[in-house]
């Protein structure tokens, strides 16, 4: 791969809203506020009985868009949208409200998980405890998993190719092979690549019916053998990455770049098997984007992991790791700062990493260490179907 430049970051977060707000959140942890709280505004609590999330306290989409032409957007519609603008802003590709650049060569690919699970139980319940006449038709489209991504390229006039990857964990990673694409085929001479996931009633149910989430007592130690499950947040995040002799040319500011992407999938030993983990995908993904990335394992300073505390995933995933970079290397674990975000962990990770690279101190190590502002930044995703991606991001210096 050809470096990319990434010259802008746009994110709403548990840690707050904004790159810069990020960043000092990132740079404060672990003696900030602790995240995870069972005061929630978004789950119900006539259903949800004692949650422990990482929600984006106190976001308000109005004091980012203004007070008009969102009351039909749900939850993940106004992250991505204020995620996007900042984006494009801190990228220079919008000035107060005016692209620097035409329209037209601007694109997005947006990753996300369940999206479309907020609205499409509003409808159901809509339809079963009341009647189907009570639907609101402005809030049908919020149903569609892309609606959000379009709704983004609406609000900020983005007419170049919109994409939309929902594979799981892995989107926000594979969003970056998607953005890639179209820059390398002329499509766009920009484009925010990312994701983003919403907390809901439902959403926060079904992992809990499943057994895996570390409320009740239980313990989150992302990586341990006490971790007895994960816990969910929130967010979104968008990169703009441009080609770099294109940013370079129109005087960006370069924050970072890409320099390596690859993915792979593992079968289950049986096809009664669906939801299942293997270390073999997770060390061929590391070894495929240190390849593109035309590097070796040692000049990886600190690996980026997607563990989040349920034992047989992170325990795969960090064989994976083991086999390529030795016992001794330094892994960090972003998601016992944000929790399980779906979609949008590996946006998170990358802006993650980019602080990193811009000198926040790498933390929470998992193992190993990082005495000083690291180089190279391997980051890893791990999906619930024996896939996992990885891509490479490179400092300034």
């Amino acid at each position: 791969m050809e470096p990319y430049a990434i010259t802008g970051l746009g994110l709403v977060s548990a840690l707050g809203v904004g790159y810069p707000a990020f960043e000092q959140g990132l740079a404060n942890w672990p003696h900030g506020q602790n995240l995870f709280r069972e005061q929630t505004t978004l789950l119900d609590p006539t259903k949800v009985s004692a949650p422990l999330v990482a929600e984006c306290h106190d976001f308000d989409a109005k004091q980012y868009l203004g007070d008009k032409g969102l009351r039909n957007f749900d939850r993940l519609t106004k992250l991505l949208i204020v995620s996007g603008k900042l984006a494009l802003e801190d990228a220079d590709l919008k000035r107060d409200g005016v692209h620097r650049l035409t329209p037209d060569r601007i694109g997005l690919c947006s990753a996300t998980a369940y999206g479309s699970l907020e609205a499409i139980t509003e409808m159901v319940l809509v339809t079963e405890l009341e009647d189907p006449r009570f639907l609101n038709p402005n809030r049908f489209p919020n149903t569609v998993i892309n609606a959000s991504a379009g709704y983004v390229s609406i609000w900020e006039d983005l007419r170049a190719p919109n994409v939309t990857v929902v594979d799981g964990n892995c989107g926000a990673l594979d969003a970056v092979l998607s953005g890639e694409t179209h820059l390398l085929n002329g499509r766009a001479d920009a484009f925010l690549v990312g994701g983003g996931e919403a907390l809901s009633d439902a959403l926060y149910t079904a992992f809990r019916k499943l057994g895996v989430l570390a409320d009740g007592g239980r313990t989150f130690a992302p990586g341990r053998a006490e971790s007895q499950g994960m816990l969910l947040g929130e967010g979104a995040a968008y990169l703009c990455i441009e080609q770099l002799a294109f940013a370079q040319a129109r005087g960006a500011r370069v924050r970072a770049h890409i320099v390596g992407y690859g993915n792979a999938f593992e079968p289950p030993n049986s096809e009664a098997v669906l939801v299942h983990v293997s270390h073999l995908a997770v060390e061929r993904t590391i070894r495929m984007a240190l390849k593109d990335a035309r590097l070796s394992p040692g000049d990886i300073d600190v690996v980026a992991s997607a563990q989040s505390g349920i034992v047989a995933f992170d325990a795969a995933e960090r064989a994976g790791i083991v086999a390529v970079f030795g016992d001794d290397s330094a892994i960090a674990t972003p998601k016992a700062i944000f929790g399980e975000t779906f979609g949008a962990g590996g946006a998170l990770a990358m802006a993650c990493a980019v602080a990193w690279l811009e000198g926040v101190p790498v933390a929470p190590l998992l193992q190993g260490e990082c005495r000083r502002a690291p180089k190279h930044v391997l980051l890893l995703a791990v999906g619930y179907y024996g896939n996992a991606s990885a891509v490479v991001l490179r400092g300034q210096g």
